[in-house]
């Protein structure tokens, strides 16, 4: 039994890797493939937790780049108005999450009938968000202004129903707002920093008491596994996205979003 568990653990570890930089819902995919794997974690803190994996792989990717930043901040005004705008889009996750934590996780955690129905929607969004995008007038993420910035923070508020997609939900905003599809791409990483790992230290405080051991054990394989994914999402969906677009995702949410719509209205 416990071989099992880590068996899924990694599974699930690789699909939170694969999917957490892309427009589709990690979170939803979790849930879903948790459900019909029959796999249950305490608070639901493995879904979230592992997050951390797939959050560490973004700072490896971009470790030199943050440096630069970081170290340039005190005398490049660029640099810190940069660092200001990404705190500025994370602010309403912190408020709205802290409030919003426990009926997210006892309710909406536990619909998987919300989840493929919003993973349907939210690919339809993707489709006509891709084709009717204004004409990108922001090409550098580094260059959105602190109110744009605070209007993708609030429209990432909208992920927090599973299914959504913080990044589909980031991505979507950006590029309404007039950025092209590498830079929405782009700060929709830098984003991702403070929102996962903020999200990931308060479920851990949460739920400090459910964890047991076998759980810990799971939380590792998994996080192991979403951080060597992650990473190489990360390396390959700018260049993809810039030529490409994000229709992909839309069809393949809509795709995965019908089947498992259709499998639980079976009674499965």
């Amino acid at each position: 039994m416990a071989e099992t568990s880590t068996i899924v653990a990694a599974l699930l570890g690789l699909l939170e890797g694969l999917t957490e930089f892309i427009p589709v819902s990690s979170t939803g995919h979790l849930l879903l493939a948790g459900h019909f794997l029959d796999f249950e974690s305490a608070g639901k803190t493995f879904e979230v937790v592992i997050q951390l994996g797939a959050v560490l792989a973004v700072l490896t990717v971009y470790a030199a780049k943050l440096w630069g930043i970081v170290t340039a901040a005190p005398n490049d005004p660029q640099a810190r108005r940069f660092i200001g705008a990404v705190l500025i889009a994370f602010l309403p996750a912190v408020v709205i999450g802290v409030a919003a934590h426990d009926f997210i996780k006892s309710v909406l955690f536990e619909t998987p009938i919300l989840i493929a129905s919003t993973l349907i929607l939210g690919g339809i969004v993707l489709l006509f968000a891709d084709r009717l995008a204004a004409r990108p007038v922001h090409d550098q993420a580094m260059r959105f202004s602190p109110m744009m910035a605070f209007k993708i923070g609030v429209i990432q508020c909208l992920a927090m129903v599973p299914g959504v997609s913080r990044s589909g939900a980031t991505i979507v905003g950006a590029l309404m707002l007039g950025a092209s599809r590498r830079a929405a791409a782009e700060f929709s990483f830098f984003l991702s920093m403070p929102t996962m790992a903020g999200a990931f230290a308060y479920d851990l405080y949460k739920n400090r008491t459910l964890l047991d051991a076998s759980a810990l054990s799971d939380i590792a394989v998994g996080f192991v596994m979403a951080f060597v994914a992650g990473g190489l999402v990360v390396k390959w969906l700018l260049n993809f996205v810039s030529n490409h677009g994000f229709s992909l995702f839309g069809w393949w949410r809509i795709g995965i979003g019908s089947l498992a719509l259709v499998t639980l209205l079976l009674g499965f």
